[in-house]
């Protein structure tokens, strides 16, 4: 499928704009191929360059990997920016920005240190495997989860709400019961080790050691399992009800035959494609 402005980008500039934009031929699949592991690969030796050891070893190397990268994303986004036939609204798209930023953190890294290490939002530029994969049935997907996600809204704000009003009332019992020689310093850090208790996280660097303290850490221990089954429970509902709305959308966009009961047929078909009546 051909942009709009496809037309108007002529020689040089038509062929480049179908390999750099499109996914249609085999060039322009081997270029988002090679891109996307670019980016893999580039990302993997800024993690890599994190551990001490590699990094003393290797340090040069991932200088020259890092630069090699940079300069690669670059000419990409330049090349973008020449081939589209609307580069200011490239430039501020969503993609189009996160080209730039891709772009910037070893620039960065010249006048600010440790700025090379923000490299890692090129990770984000692996969306493009949706174009590339042709994974349009996962973006239906998603659209329905979204769905769900925006009509549960209300009942999960006031679920989060009551679980940080829990939060903070065991909080500042715990900090009352047990008081500083068990770790609870202060009303927020027994608000945080509520938290860690309620979401059954439990780090252990905080325990009550009173008799009542245990007693109310039992219940709150208690009542994060409840709590962590409530969201699932309004979301899968939501989720549920988004799938039976889809498919009675789906199913309005075709006419059934009454004579013979065929179904499937266009919105404006006037006859039936199985025995002729007139629908």
């Amino acid at each position: 499928m051909s942009h709009p402005n496809f037309k108007r980008l002529p020689g040089l500039r038509n062929r480049l704009y179908s390999i750099v934009f499109g996914t249609e031929t085999r060039a322009g699949k081997l270029f988002d191929i090679i891109l996307l592991w670019a980016i893999l690969l580039s990302v993997l030796v800024v993690m890599l360059e994190s551990v001490k050891e590699v990094r003393t070893n290797f340090e040069q190397l991932f200088f020259f990997i890092e630069w090699f990268f940079t300069i690669l994303f670059t000419i990409e986004y330049l090349l973008r920016l020449f081939i589209t036939a609307q580069p200011r609204k490239y430039a501020f798209s969503f993609i189009g920005i996160i080209d730039l930023l891709a772009t910037i953190p070893t620039y960065l890294a010249l006048f600010v240190a440790g700025g090379s290490y923000l490299v890692v939002i090129r990770s984000i530029r692996l969306l493009r495997i949706f174009r590339i994969l042709k994974l349009g049935r996962y973006l239906r997907e998603a659209s329905v989860l979204s769905s769900a996600l925006a009509a549960s809204r209300h009942k999960i704000m006031v679920f989060l709400g009551a679980v940080v009003t829990i939060v903070m009332i065991m909080g500042t019992f715990m900090y009352m019961i047990e008081g500083g020689e068990s770790g609870f310093t202060s009303i927020p850090r027994s608000i945080y080790w509520a938290i860690v208790t309620v979401t059954t996280v439990g780090y252990g660097d905080i325990a009550p050691q009173t008799m009542a303290g245990q007693f109310f850490a039992s219940i709150l221990m208690l009542m994060g399992y409840a709590i962590i089954a409530v969201p699932t429970g309004i979301v899968t509902s939501e989720i549920t009800q988004a799938e039976q709305n889809k498919k009675m959308k789906e199913q309005k966009k075709t006419r059934t035959c009454m004579m013979c009961g065929t179904d499937g047929h266009d919105e404006d078909a006037i006859f039936c494609k199985n025995c002729g009546a007139q629908l």
